[in-house]
């Protein structure tokens, strides 16, 4: 891995002194880091400590160095820039593309890929405010890890917790292509995402919710592990990862079509899209109109075909195959006897599922699941970012490529709170 040069904002909130250990990581893996706190940062962090674990001075005053037009060259200087923690406020600067302190100053005037680690308030971050800048942020090719759900500051608990600092460091590497775990190179990695679209005529069609966040995160985080990745991108509504075959696709034929020929000669397929089980039995060719004095509008319906079980009942030795299952059921016990059913009905190696709703799931930035594997054993659980439960779900796959036993390491019991994201990435660091 070549040396990079790399800048961290750290901006004010309590999660500032989880920073340390995203610089500490960062300069152990080889790098040279340098440190732009905001002055608010330094209320929860001192200046000597980030010097002396960045092993560079650390600036602050944006008139500092006017000699050296410091305010410009450290951002010029850069390869990659990570905010950790990313306040509300800061997020908003961003966007608006303020530059009042040298942090802002620095972001604007490099061309650097940025990371930013969310931490704020469960209210902050469900803000239309905050979700409208952090979609901007993203529209403009800014990496979002997290935020995680967890214990916040005093006895709140809920989505805004910034991530860990492995969980940061490792998407901020993937970022660039430098991540430290290759434990994929080598392998051939298809995976699906999103969600299929049945047309009923030129202007509508039968959808579900999925954007294709957790089946992008999966490519990427499978990308930056070494992996040579295939994504059936169906309908995302988000951008393609970079560095990964892109293969379009919208209906639930087409995408059988190209998974069965991709699936040829893959070390793994993930089968993370959302696949409609319906189509219309007919399509318009023209728009279907409203009738004089009608009441309503029947619509027959056909079954589509199961991809995942068509998959899993063929002989796919040398593929370990992961199938999705998006389940509303409230229940955790009864989530994972579905899921268990399920992976034996379709056949596939691995099966992960995820509990869906009107609030969580579909189209969000966090998720939460439970990775079975042989006879319905609870492999893992993992709760967090979708970064973070990608990472997750790769873990477990490659001990199976690795030739690593089944063995159930849930020792919560199928009934048991899915725990806190960093509990959970704990819990996997050790068995891992």
């Amino acid at each position: 891995m070549s040396r990079l040069n790399i800048v961290v904002g750290i901006t004010g909130g309590i999660a500032a002194y989880k920073a340390v250990g995203v610089v500490r990581a960062l300069v152990l893996a080889g790098h040279d880091v340098h440190v732009v706190p905001t002055e608010g940062a330094l209320r929860f962090v001192g200046r000597p400590t980030l010097e002396a674990i960045s092993r560079n001075p650390v600036h602050v005053d944006l008139y500092e160095g006017v000699s050296e037009v410091r305010h410009v060259a450290i951002g010029q200087a850069a390869d990659l820039i990570v905010i950790a923690p990313a306040t509300a406020n800061t997020i908003a600067k961003l966007a608006a593309g303020l530059a009042d302190d040298l942090l802002g100053n620095t972001v604007l005037a490099s061309e650097a890929p940025i990371v930013i680690a969310p931490a704020m308030h469960t209210e902050m971050w469900a803000n239309p405010a905050t979700r409208t800048n952090v979609a901007t942020l993203r529209e403009r090719g800014v990496t979002v890890v997290g935020p995680a759900v967890g214990q916040l500051t005093g006895a709140d608990s809920g989505p805004g917790r910034m991530e860990e600092p492995d969980v940061i460091v490792e998407a901020a590497l993937a970022r660039v292509g430098a991540s430290a775990r290759r434990d994929l190179a080598g392998r051939r990695v298809v995976v699906t995402a999103g969600g299929t679209r049945e047309p009923l005529d030129p202007v509508r069609f039968l959808g579900n919710r999925s954007s294709g966040k957790q089946g992008v995160a999966l490519a990427e985080a499978a990308r930056a592990r070494g992996a040579e990745v295939t994504l059936i991108a169906a309908n995302l509504e988000v951008a393609d990862p970079v560095g990964c075959g892109i293969r379009p696709v919208s209906t639930a034929a087409e995408l059988q079509a190209a998974v069965i020929e991709e699936a040829l000669g893959a070390d793994v397929v993930v089968m993370a899209a959302a696949v409609a089980d319906y189509r219309p039995a007919t399509v318009s060719e023209s728009k279907i109109k409203k009738q004089p004095g009608e009441d309503g509008l029947t619509l027959e319906l056909v079954r589509n075909p199961d991809i995942l079980a068509e998959l899993g009942h063929a002989p796919h030795d040398g593929t370990l195959l992961v199938g999705f299952a998006a389940e509303t059921e409230p229940d955790d016990e009864r989530l994972v006897a579905l899921g268990a059913a399920k992976l034996e009905a379709k056949g596939a190696d691995l099966l992960v599922v995820n509990r869906v709703g009107w609030t969580e799931g579909f189209a969000r930035d966090e998720n939460r699941v439970v990775i079975l594997g042989a006879g319905g054993a609870v492999l893992d659980r993992s709760a967090g970012s979708k970064m973070s439960v990608a990472d997750a779900i790769l873990d477990v796959v490659a001990r199976h490529l690795g030739g690593e036993p089944d063995g159930a390491a849930d020792t919560l019991g199928a009934s048991d709170p899915v725990p806190a994201a960093s509990a959970v990435r704990a819990d996997t660091r050790s068995r891992s």
